[in-house]
């Protein structure tokens, strides 16, 4: 049986990529000029970062650039 992933789920999966190549910063930039972000966006941050803290987003931050600078 096929199954189809349903439109949110497919931009949930779209914006995980988009998190894990980019700063969240772009993301934020990319996804208001597309104009995507018509909904709730504090239901959304909410959604995105529930489980994160200032730290663990400092970190991956700093992971993130750091990557960048070697490649």
């Amino acid at each position: 049986m096929i199954q189809v992933k349903s439109e949110q789920e497919v931009l949930q999966e779209g914006l995980q990529i988009l998190l894990s190549n980019m700063e969240p910063s772009a993301v934020a930039r990319f996804w208001a000029a597309c104009n995507i972000g018509k909904g709730d966006y504090l239901k959304l941050k909410d959604e995105l970062f529930a489980q994160e803290s200032v730290v663990s987003l400092y970190s991956k931050i700093a992971e993130f650039q750091a990557s960048n600078h070697e490649a």
